[in-house]
Formats: structure tokens, sequence, C-alpha cells
């Protein structure tokens, strides 16, 4: 319930007041519930408080940054032993781009290679 309303309020077209205003009105909902299982988002949605509302502004989110650098977080765990650092690249770029890309990349570097 408490999940949805937040949702709702970032999906609503506001201002940064305005969406300031919805989200500590949504904190004092939730904290008025006694659920302790949102004590430290709450902790933590108060302490970036004027950070978080400038998405008002703009709505602008780092979200797709975020997921990117996390994926390349797991293909360097994934790849962990691997000492040629360009098969970690080629891995990488791999799993980030369009597969259909790089089979044509990898066809043209064999006909160059056979032309030889």
């Amino acid at each position: 319930m408490f999940q949805n309303n937040l949702t709702k309020i970032f999906n609503t077209k506001t201002s940064r007041s305005g969406g300031k205003r919805w989200i500590k009105n949504w904190i004092v909902q939730v904290e008025n519930s006694c659920l302790v299982c949102y004590d430290r988002f709450l902790s933590t949605l108060k302490s970036h408080l004027e950070d978080i509302v400038n998405y008002f502004i703009a709505r602008h989110s780092s979200g797709f940054v975020e997921g990117f650098n996390n994926k390349i977080k797991l293909i360097k765990r994934c790849c962990f032993g691997i000492i040629n650092v360009g098969h970690l690249f080629q891995r990488i770029f791999l799993d980030t781009s369009d597969r259909k890309l790089y089979a044509v990349i990898i066809n043209m570097l064999y006909l160059t290679q056979i032309t030889k």
C-alpha cells in the first residue's frame, strides 16, 4: 500500500515544493502506521530528501547509469581470473551491446583473417 502511494507521488506532475510536501505527508503516514520495516528507508529518505525532490524539476534519474554500472560489476565478478584484459572488455562488450552487432564484427574479423 505505502509503496504504491510513493510511486504515485513520483508519477504525479507536480513542482519540487509540491513533491516535497507529498513525500513529507507520506513519511508521516508511514511513521503513524508503526511499521518498523520502513525505518531504515525512512531514515535514508529524510537524510537525502533535498536531493531526491530535485527529481521533480526535470524528471531525470540516474537509473540507467546505476543499472549499467551494476551490470559491469557483475560481469567483472563472473570473469574473475581472466588474465587477458582484452577478453574482459570483449565480454563486457558482448553482454552490454546488441549480439547481432557483435556477430557482424566477429564475421568481419574472421573474413579479414581468411583473406590475408
